[in-house]
């Protein structure tokens, strides 16, 4: 059984989509602070917003990633998710985007 989830997520600045955004994911992900319980595979429904930008982004996603509450390295619990392919490649490109130059950083992510 597929459970159906929504979550509003606004990330504030480049510093947090930085930290939330999973460039290792096949199609991009993003990392959602929760601790709703989840299994891989669970769809996720998100209105997604970005910084610097005004409209709010429905996004649908499935659960590839859990970080369970007290994990090593105080990151936080959540889960992420990966972008279905057809919205995945526009959203992946406005998010790379905005990160140009960032995703070689080696500053901690919520993932890794």
């Amino acid at each position: 059984m597929v459970k159906s989830n929504i979550y509003t997520v606004r990330i504030k600045d480049k510093n947090q989509l930085y930290a939330s955004y999973m460039p290792f994911v096949t199609n991009g992900g993003l990392f959602i602070p929760t601790t709703k319980p989840h299994q891989f595979g669970d769809e996720v429904f998100i209105m997604l917003n970005l910084p610097e930008e005004t409209e709010t982004a429905p996004v649908v996603g499935h659960v590839v990633w859990i970080t369970p509450e007290g994990a090593s390295g105080n990151r936080p619990a959540g889960i992420g998710i990966q972008f279905l392919e057809l919205e995945g490649k526009h959203l992946r490109a406005k998010i790379e985007t905005s990160l140009a130059g960032a995703l070689k950083s080696e500053r901690p992510t919520y993932t890794m």
